[in-house]
């Protein structure tokens, strides 16, 4: 197990879903986990007792979370950045994650990985049931982060979109799901890389409040379908004039006690 003789930066230890886990992350110069994790990990259907892989996981916040609602449910988090790595170690080894012991596993690989190589790291063909990723979500036009290590973890562009699902639709067992979210800017690029892949699309908006445009999109596939695409009714994050306050799903949602019905 990891411990903090294995890293040279500080790290804090937040509580998710109001205690019942508890995430090792980087308290600066890296990705932090927060509302997207959480968000993602609502898309999981109650009772899921399959096993689930979390794709560019981090700290592991959005697979311990599935785990953390769905007590059957088993998990591989798949990271490759040693310092996101180091923190998920230790996320596992905390005592406030006992609950976890043995249904949780890191896998040290590289989501771009195609082929031969792609098996050789472990993410071998039909290996889970549902996986789900929340991609470096920033165009690489925008503005970069000011961190490297935070910037890297925040910026994407098509081609490597691509590569995450062309992985996910290796690693998912015919008639398994994927799950995203992202930013609304990149929904073109994974409807294209999707297709083919990934059928019976349902799709969820996330507003910050009802009057504004849309700041995340969740997006949901079974492989193999040949379903059409549906568009769900958006979550709505704060209540109106509020930027602090959530709304009652919102609040259900990221705290663990509820799911987000997706595909069908």
């Amino acid at each position: 197990m990891s411990s903090p003789a294995d890293r040279s930066f500080p790290t804090t230890i937040d509580a998710f879903h109001r205690g019942r886990f508890m995430i090792v992350q980087p308290a600066e110069g890296h990705h932090r986990a927060g509302l997207d994790a959480m968000l993602l990990a609502a898309t999981m259907p109650d009772g899921f007792s399959g096993h689930l892989a979390d794709l560019g996981a981090g700290a592991g916040a959005a697979g311990l979370a599935v785990l953390s609602r769905c007590a059957d449910a088993t998990a591989t988090l798949v990271e490759n950045d040693p310092a996101m790595i180091a923190c998920a170690r230790e996320t596992l080894a905390n005592s406030g994650n006992a609950a976890f012991a043995g249904r949780a596993e890191i896998l040290d690989a590289d989501v771009t990985l195609a082929g031969r190589a792609r098996t050789a790291a472990g993410l071998a063909p039909d290996m889970v049931d549902h996986a789900i990723a929340n991609p470096p979500f920033n165009d690489a036009r925008d503005r970069r982060t000011p961190k490297a290590a935070r910037a890297a973890a925040h910026v994407i562009d098509a081609g490597t979109l691509a590569a995450w699902i062309r992985t996910a639709a290796a690693i998912v067992r015919p008639g398994g799901r994927f799950g995203l979210i992202a930013r609304p800017a990149m929904l073109g690029d994974m409807l294209v890389a999707m297709e083919g892949r990934f059928g019976g699309l349902a799709l969820r908006a996330v507003h910050p409040r009802p009057d504004a445009p849309a700041i995340r999109v969740l997006v949901e596939g079974v492989k193999g379908s040949r379903a059409r695409l549906t568009m769900l009714p958006p979550v709505v994050l704060h209540p109106p004039g509020s930027d602090t306050g959530f709304t009652d799903e919102a609040d259900a949602l990221i705290n663990g006690r509820a799911h987000l019905r997706m595909c069908p």
